[in-house]
């Protein structure tokens, strides 16, 4: 590989003498070094300086052979919008919380980085979700996500009535606080905090999960991603009721509003560490089979 592409969270000062320290390692290997501007700014604290190219963010996919991603969750999220419908090898480095899409740890980036080089790396190819609104019977929104399409009620509006179809078949009529529509990357998500179900990132479905709902016998609905859902708004006031994809970008819908989800055609390929599993991920970040007790000296 001859460019490889760097996004950073552009407030994540802490990240900062890492990047230096990548930029030089990949120029001592004679890549081309592509940097977003603002993660320019991060690196050297000017955009102007520097032995790099610089791009505009949606520009940077474009030009290099692979991209590191350096931030947590929500910053590899931002950037799944921003490279193109070719798969191209993302590494995420993890400067967040949880970490279950950068899971590489910076200790083992540049072993990670060798193996993408030299063309040898392993990988995960990552489903995406495709969703569009249909406003008075024409298409309006489209987008891609990576963990979820959300309905869901805004700040001080009440429960809202939510009419859900899978494959022209009617389902229910959900009356809660929204409903997630998840992928499979996205069921360690919102889908999860909202008490869904895991799904392994290679299972072809799609989880539905209520928010909040005011039934208890409603609970998450696993179906086939080659399913087509359909979810119409009944009873709210226009505004009072936004999409969102993957928690990065949000559209009001009006009453009547039919929101459909398929799985995209797109994916995104998450290059792994050596050594690690999906399994091992939930465990160190679930923190499954730790002790809750702790002894008192």
């Amino acid at each position: 590989m001859s460019a490889i592409g760097v996004i950073a969270r552009p407030d994540l000062a802490e990240a900062a003498p890492a990047l230096r320290e990548l930029v030089q390692w990949l120029q001592q290997r004679g890549v081309k070094v592509v940097l977003e501007e603002r993660t320019a700014a991060l690196a050297d604290g000017s955009a102007g300086r520097g032995d790099w190219t610089l791009a505009p963010a949606r520009e940077v996919g474009r030009q290099v052979d692979a991209l590191v991603v350096l931030g947590g969750d929500g910053t590899l999220l931002g950037v799944s919008h921003l490279v193109s419908t070719d798969p191209l090898p993302i590494v995420g480095v993890n400067f967040g919380s949880l970490g279950f899409l950068t899971e590489v740890p910076l200790a083992e980036l540049y072993p990670t980085l060798e193996s993408v080089l030299e063309g040898r790396y392993r990988y995960e190819e990552r489903r995406m979700l495709r969703g569009f609104v249909r406003r008075e019977g024409h298409p309006d929104v489209t987008d891609d996500a990576l963990n979820d399409v959300v309905v869901t009620k805004a700040t001080l509006s009440r429960i809202i009535e939510l009419d859900v179809s899978v494959d022209g078949l009617f389902v229910s009529t959900f009356r809660a606080d929204g409903l997630i529509v998840s992928s499979p990357t996205g069921s360690t998500a919102y889908n999860l905090a909202a008490g869904g179900p895991i799904l392994h990132p290679t299972l072809p479905a799609i989880v539905l999960t209520p928010i909040c709902p005011h039934m208890l016998t409603n609970r998450p609905l696993v179906v086939s991603d080659g399913s087509a859902i359909e979810v119409r708004l009944r009873a709210a006031q226009d505004g009072e009721v936004h999409l969102t994809f993957d928690g990065q970008r949000g559209f009001p819908l009006r009453r009547q509003d039919s929101v459909q989800v398929t799985r995209s055609p797109r994916t995104l390929r998450l290059v792994t560490a050596a050594g690690r599993d999906y399994f091992g991920v939930l465990r160190a970040k679930l923190k499954w089979g730790e002790s809750t007790v702790r002894e008192r000296g």
